[in-house]
């Protein structure tokens, strides 16, 4: 039985009214209950955050001449929820970044709301890009690490990876100084994922880092470099090391070590030549050692500058000949001859006035066995056997600078300390800070203590100033200047033990002007095929010293008098 039309219609608008009452009550729970979930849900997903990176501080010479500077880059990227054709869009943009199309078609169909199509890229490419106007693809401004000078003191610096960490050198040992902090920056985009005029745009700027004023001078750190490239060259040697300071305040003018690389193109350098090798590395010193020796023989040895001694060219010690560098019959050598000549035997003499505990102690005061101070990322402590470790041949040959190892700036800081009168100056790489206002935050002065007695420096420097002048190291002479060093030969060790035969380092380090020092350069090459410290090595700190002298105006100084001799009555 057919119902009648009006109860059809009846129930059609109960039917109705209870569809639309339904609706209306969804519409009412999601106007006033679920309207702020809903409102943040959609916000979300129109809402895109964008990282800003901060501007690094720069790193600067000691007249804030720029090593290493922040220029402005462009990061391309891509929001692959709005691109709308990725196989075009790849096409269009791969020739601007110079790659192929391929390359860039996972990153435009991932899945998520980001993906890199280019890192750092140049502003004026990034600029074409954007004029292309393709949905889903923005461009960022972010900051690109840039050497100005290229190899400069790379090794001192590091360098930063792409993403502006640290990763080596002064850059990562200030990552929290020079790295400032980050902030960021809000846009609202349309479904077609281009930017809402009137939407969200919220920036919460970023912080720049400080500035780094490093004791570097460029200019010798330019013709340092240049000095030991060709040193190292001309030597036919395997590498070298230079580093020239200020024993006054540790300042380190230059530091560097051939072969050399790059910065700005790190990540296709040979990773070899990133370390810095003046703090990393450690070698055994040799004759440079003698100074030491010499110091503790005049302050607890009882020696004096006019005692002689019976030299001959070699002794033997239990089973183990040392000798001299060359034949010679028994001679009579004052303290100031077996420098000056560099006598292994005379040093050994010596040290056996000394003592193991005395030379023990005086190797740790002028600073073997620990850090310099100067924090260096990987900076090594050099190595000292422990006196109860000692052979009974370790006496003499720690005593011309064999059994022990130490790095370039530890060397340094010997003579720099004898420079000083006696007082050992913390070396330094910084002169302060200037923070992002410009205000100028200076560093502690460094750290001085005294290693010995300003006589026993006196003494020394007379030494030292007779073997460039009558010595193993004429050829680190200076006309017009009184030049106080000692040069250095030592036998490259074998891992496997023993030494490898006709493997040497070469090395002179001195300073100037001898009665009032100002600069003092060390200068180390590795496996030169001219062997010796005197060919090899004097003539690069005669060259590296000339130019400071010219580069600091270092004005000649009364000469010290040289030491008794018993060549010369």
């Amino acid at each position: 039985m057919r119902r009648p039309p009006g109860a059809r219609l009846v129930i059609l608008l109960v039917v109705f009214v209870l569809a639309f009452g339904g609706i209306t009550v969804r519409l009412g729970v999601l106007q006033l209950r679920d309207q702020r979930a809903y409102a943040a849900q959609g916000l979300a997903q129109r809402v895109h955050t964008i990282t800003l990176p901060a501007a690094r501080g720069m790193i600067v010479d000691r007249d804030g001449a720029p090593l290493a500077m922040t220029v402005q880059a462009r990061d391309i990227y891509a929001d692959p929820r709005y691109v709308v054709d990725p196989v075009a869009t790849a096409g269009a943009i791969a020739p601007l970044l110079e790659v192929k199309p391929r390359t860039l078609m996972s990153a435009l169909t991932r899945s998520g709301s980001f993906a890199y199509l280019g890192r750092q890229i140049d502003p004026g490419v990034a600029a074409k890009i954007e004029a292309l106007s393709l949905p889903g693809i923005f461009a960022t401004p972010v900051p690109k690490r840039e050497y100005p000078a290229g190899n400069l003191a790379s090794q001192t610096l590091g360098f930063v990876n792409i993403d502006g960490l640290g990763l080596s050198g002064l850059e990562s040992q200030f990552q929290g100084l020079l790295a400032g902090h980050p902030g960021q920056e809000q846009v609202e985009l349309s479904p077609g994922g281009q930017l809402i005029p009137e939407g969200v745009h919220v920036v919460d700027p970023p912080v720049a880092g400080s500035t780094l004023v490093t004791t570097i001078d460029r200019q010798i750190q330019f013709q340092a470099q240049e000095y030991l490239r060709q040193a190292v060259q001309a030597n036919h040697a395997k590498g070298g090391t230079i580093i020239v300071m200020d024993p006054r305040t540790g300042d380190i003018y230059a530091m560097a070590n051939y072969p050399t690389f790059d910065p700005n193109a790190f990540a296709t350098a040979n990773a070899n030549f990133f370390r810095n090798r003046a703090l990393t590395d450690m070698f055994e010193p040799g004759s440079v050692n003698k100074v030491i020796t010499a110091a503790a023989g005049l302050e607890i040895g009882g020696v004096s500058m006019s005692q002689r001694f019976s030299v001959p060219w070699t002794r033997t010690i239990g089973t183990y000949t040392i000798h001299d560098s060359h034949v010679h019959p028994i001679e009579q050598m004052t303290l100031g001859d077996i420098i000056t000549q560099s006598s292994n035997i005379g040093a050994s003499e010596v040290a056996d006035k000394v003592g193991a505990p005395g030379l023990a102690t005086y190797l740790a005061r002028f600073g073997f066995g620990r850090t310099t101070g100067l924090r260096f990322p990987s900076e090594a402590a050099g190595q000292v056997p422990a006196t109860p470790d000692w052979t009974g041949t370790s006496l003499s040959t720690i005593s011309y600078g064999q059994g022990i190892s130490v790095t370039p700036m530890q060397m340094a800081s010997v003579y720099a300390t004898v420079a000083n009168g006696g007082t050992l100056v913390q070396p330094r790489l910084i002169l302060g800070t200037n923070d992002p206002g410009g205000v100028f935050n200076p560093a502690p002065p460094s750290p001085t203590r005294p290693v010995i007695a300003k006589t026993t420096a006196d003494e020394l420097t007379q030494m030292l100033s007779s073997v460039v002048a009558d010595g193993t190291g004429v050829n680190a002479a200076i006309p017009g200047y009184q030049v106080a060093g000692k040069t250095g030969t030592a036998l490259i060790p074998d891992p496997q033990g023993g030494y490898y035969q006709n493997a040497y380092v070469a090395s002179f380090i001195g300073f100037l002007p001898a009665s009032a020092p100002r600069v003092v350069v060390a200068a180390i090459i590795d496996r030169p095929t001219t062997v010796y410290g005197g060919v090899a090595a004097a003539p690069l700190f005669q060259q590296v010293a000339r130019y400071a002298i010219h580069r600091l105006g270092i004005a000649p100084a009364v000469p010290v008098p040289l030491p008794p001799s018993a060549f010369h009555p």
